[in-house]
């Protein structure tokens, strides 16, 4: 498979993915507080991230289905069927938008997305050079940005405009269309050169047993902690502060958006040129700076509403820009023989990192006010940027490698 037909069909793959996680966690919370329910009900939402971490459960029973004993790889047939459910349980939310209809169909949704992610994240570690994980790592996180705008921002735009039926329709066509670029392609059917053998069947206790997996685990949740709090409760944090509906959806979908996509970019040529962890650090910082901003914004009466809109639009840049730099990390660390397992362990702290921080910070929020919840934030993010060099010592040849591409 050539490299550019490898990159759209990420770009695809994740743009479906986070139209699922565009709905569940920007659009629904959004709603949910417009609609008069309570932190306590939108603190909900950010369990269903529970899938994602707890899906290296599961996910050696996927690899064997998808490395099949007699050769070859089945990651497109699987990740393909799983667009297909997804829609079909995004489409079954037409009928209604209550609470009680929407929020089991987007767990059932959350629980397919997250099955599928196993074989797409395999996928993207077996048919990508280790000097192109930078830029596989834009594509995915541009994909998904792109699906978070479609599925978070331009649906609530949708929904104000064309009502929620029509909205929810068009919503679970561009899930099916999103697979269009990876149907088109023949999946590369050997390992990549230099892969190993699988030293027996795929299992939890093959990818602990790798040091720099177990180093890796533990990087992943303290760079990610302060920043999964501060994402959850932005969303209510601005529909608080007086941001409509529409002006929140181009805010998150357009303007956010296009943030987000400049960071992926400037993460992808940094990661390309001097390894994945060159900006992990100053972007730690960066993120404690901003915590604090918008932790005077939400403490101030009066304040303008363009600050914590001009702080948002900074975070999104700042966001793009770590997950980049994280996630090429991890391909880094699971390009071994059982990929689909390694980096779902690995995407799982970070899934469960966010559903407890996330959750967290909501009924902090609740009780002691925003100002708390984004303050708390930043001990971690500063905590993070002091131990990384400790943490990540033995940084994966991810790193050396894409130097020397």
């Amino acid at each position: 498979m050539d490299r550019a037909g490898a990159l759209a069909a990420l770009g695809g793959i994740y743009l479906g993915q986070s139209l699922i996680g565009g709905l569940t966690f920007q659009a629904t919370p959004a709603l949910l507080r417009a609609s008069g329910h309570g932190l306590e009900l939108i603190g909900l939402l950010p369990l269903l991230m529970l899938p994602q971490a707890l899906k290296f459960l599961w996910a050696p029973a996927v690899e064997r289905l998808r490395l099949p004993a007699a050769g070859g790889r089945r990651s497109r047939r699987i990740i393909l069927a799983g667009q297909v459910v997804a829609a079909a349980l995004i489409l079954l939310l037409a009928t209604g938008s209550e609470p009680g209809r929407v929020l089991p169909l987007l767990a059932l949704a959350a629980v397919v997305a997250a099955t599928l992610d196993i074989a797409c994240d395999a996928f993207a570690t077996e048919q990508l050079p280790p000097r192109a994980y930078g830029w596989g790592n834009a594509m995915q996180v541009g994909g998904a940005y792109l699906g978070l705008m479609l599925g978070g921002g331009l649906f609530l735009v949708a929904v104000e405009r064309l009502g929620w039926t029509p909205a929810i329709i068009a919503l679970a066509a561009l899930l099916l269309l999103a697979g269009v670029p990876l149907w088109r392609i023949v999946e590369a059917p050997l390992p990549v050169p230099g892969q190993a053998a699988p030293p027996g069947r795929p299992s939890l206790r093959l990818a602990l047993a790798r040091p720099e997996m177990r180093r890796g685990l533990g990087a992943v949740v303290l760079v990610q902690l302060g920043l999964r709090m501060v994402l959850a409760i932005q969303t209510p944090f601005l529909v608080d502060a007086g941001l409509r509906l529409e002006a929140l959806g181009l805010l998150s979908g357009l303007a956010g958006t296009a943030a987000s996509l400049l960071g992926t970019l400037l993460a992808a040529a940094a990661a390309a040129r001097r390894g994945p962890f060159a900006l992990i650090r100053p972007l730690l910082a960066a993120q404690a700076v901003l915590f604090l901003a918008l932790a005077a914004a939400a403490a101030a009466p009066g304040v303008p509403l363009a600050v914590p809109v001009g702080l948002a639009l900074l975070l999104a840049l700042v966001t793009g820009m770590t997950f980049v730099s994280v996630y090429a990390a991890m391909m880094g660390w699971a390009r071994g023989a059982q990929p689909g397992v390694d980096f779902s362990l690995l995407q799982c702290a970070d899934a469960l990192t966010a559903a407890l921080a996330g959750s967290g910070a909501v009924a902090l929020a609740g009780w002691l006010g925003y100002q708390a919840g984004f303050a708390l934030a930043a001990l971690p993010a500063l905590l993070a940027a002091g131990l990384l060099g400790r943490t990540v010592a033995g940084r994966p040849a991810l790193a050396e490698e894409s130097r020397a591409g």
